[in-house]
């Protein structure tokens, strides 16, 4: 049992959901550390500088300028430009000088003003970091399950990845089950007093819903689960990987909102389902035809470079051949001459 379950971890690496799990709870995490970190950066520098926080809204954007401005009272024309790439606006660079210079804020001593620039750049680095972490979460999904994530999104699918467990868990659960992921308190609670069930869990934050009409979210939410069961199905139990399912399950669903609000008749499961399935064997078609031909073309090659070596064999005999008897021509030429003296 034990040398299965190795065999079936070290069978594909790169397949390995539970990297998902990890990279999207540490996003979460990320996202609140971030968040508590950014404001009592804006907590501590507002009573140095309180003005700033009017003029510059966001919280990684603070971080910055506050790490270029330090003390306030040394600001000058010098600074606009630093600032004006931070901030991206001349106007606001200025306005931020001015402030500056007509500030209310008490004066930091220098050890102060040291930490907080020094707890600024760290808000910084989490920022960035946590932005790397995302590109990360974005390839493992295109690896794990690219049709998930082509269908409602890296993050959504991550998520509903983590929630199940393992990719192959949620492959297991019916669509019914998916739909209600990350729900489970109210379907209990609607369960318990004989309430109405929730309509949607984790796929609420998927943009179909949001786009749907208040009468057919629950309608779209139940269509969108069916889907998602049919793409995690494919990303858990198919041998390539390919994002075609998932693109066209998407067009599916973009149909089915255009179905209940102008009344335009979506196309059958079956028929898109075989059109993918024929669009992947052309393509493997035109592969298998393009590595053969190339084949071909390597062989014709080397055919082509053995009768041009044998050529140059033949050559290079011939030309022996015309040596040695010039060079037994000159021998005898020489045991005549010789013979005649």
């Amino acid at each position: 049992a034990h040398s299965y379950s190795r065999a079936k971890v070290k069978f594909n690496v790169n397949r390995v959901d539970n990297m998902v799990i990890q990279a999207i709870f540490l996003l979460d995490t990320l996202d609140k550390d971030i968040n508590s970190f950014a404001m009592r950066v804006r907590e501590w520098y507002s009573w140095h500088f309180p003005e700033l926080v009017k003029i510059v809204n966001d919280n990684y954007l603070y971080a910055r300028v506050s790490k270029i401005i330090e003390d306030k009272s040394k600001l000058s024309e010098e600074h606009i430009p630093m600032l004006t790439e931070v901030v991206g606006d001349e106007d606001k660079a200025r306005e931020v000088v001015e402030a500056g210079k007509a500030s209310m804020g008490q004066d930091l001593s220098p050890i102060d003003l040291i930490n907080v620039q020094t707890f600024a750049q760290k808000v910084m680095d989490l920022a960035d970091y946590r932005k790397k972490l995302y590109d990360y979460l974005v390839a493992k999904m295109g690896d794990i399950a690219p049709n998930l994530a082509a269908l409602i999104g890296d993050m959504v699918g991550a998520r509903l990845i983590s929630h199940a467990g393992s990719l192959t868990n949620l492959a297991k659960c019916p669509s019914s089950t998916l739909q209600i992921l990350g729900a489970e308190k109210a379907l209990f609670r609607a369960l318990k007093t004989r309430g109405n069930t929730p309509k949607y869990g984790l796929i609420f934050h998927s943009s179909f819903i949001g786009r749907a009409s208040a009468k057919n979210k629950g309608r779209i939410a139940r269509y969108l689960a069916n889907k998602c069961s049919i793409a995690s199905r494919i990303d858990c139990f198919a041998d390539g990987s390919t994002t075609a399912f998932g693109e066209k399950l998407r067009e599916q669903v973009e149909e089915r909102l255009d179905f209940y609000d102008k009344g335009v008749a979506p196309r059958k499961n079956v028929d898109v389902m075989r059109q993918v399935i024929e669009n992947l064997e052309k393509k493997d078609e035109a592969m298998t035809d393009a590595s053969e031909e190339k084949k071909e073309k390597k062989e014709k090659r080397k055919i082509e470079e053995n009768v041009d070596n044998e050529k140059s064999e033949k050559k290079k005999k011939k030309k022996s051949k015309a040596t040695d008897d010039s060079q037994t021509k000159k021998k005898k030429k020489k045991t005549k001459t010789e013979d005649d003296e």
